[in-house]
């Protein structure tokens, strides 16, 4: 079973690297999902490709997704196409996990309001402000949306994500 994994430039490699890994060892097949198809780097140069652009895949293609932080959300949530596969795993009521920044992905493709949540403290108010119910908890798992904090979460994230399949 495949899951997407959102990619841009500025990504934290941490908050990508350890859900790329741990969807492998629990049996799935993470697809890297960019803006375009070609190499990303993160805030600190490691360079991950993305297999596909957002424009060339469906979220019924795909059983699940995770938007990592870092920098790269920002980035991510200037693409149409990002954002309306992540509407598309909502709207078909499929697992999405957001860590960190990606707060501000879930924020642009408009599926935080009246769900709890948690992200980066620094994303508290833009959360609020879109209608979400933040929560100062690690990790909150709101039906299937589950959202952390930071990148020292990720194996309470994980666990709870993995837990929605």
């Amino acid at each position: 079973m495949q899951l997407g994994m959102l990619i841009e430039d500025l990504f934290d490699e941490q908050e990508f690297i350890y859900p790329f890994y741990r969807l492998q060892e629990a049996g799935f097949t993470p697809l890297v999902i960019g803006p375009e198809a070609r190499r990303y780097r993160s805030k600190v140069g490691f360079e991950v490709k993305a297999e596909v652009a957002a424009t060339d895949i469906e979220s019924d293609a795909l059983a699940g997704l995770i938007i990592p932080g870092g920098y790269a959300p920002d980035r991510i949530r200037r693409h149409p196409a990002m954002l309306g596969l992540v509407r598309g795993f909502n709207d078909a009521q499929k697992p999405i996990g957001a860590i960190c920044h990606a707060s501000w992905v879930i924020i642009s493709a408009k599926i935080v309001k009246g769900r709890r949540v948690t992200g980066h403290p620094s994303t508290r108010d833009d959360l609020e402000n879109a209608g979400a119910l933040f929560q100062t908890a690690r990790v909150v798992t709101d039906g299937k949306l589950v959202t952390a904090q930071h990148y020292q979460d990720l194996p309470g994230f994980m666990t709870a994500f993995l837990a929605l399949f």
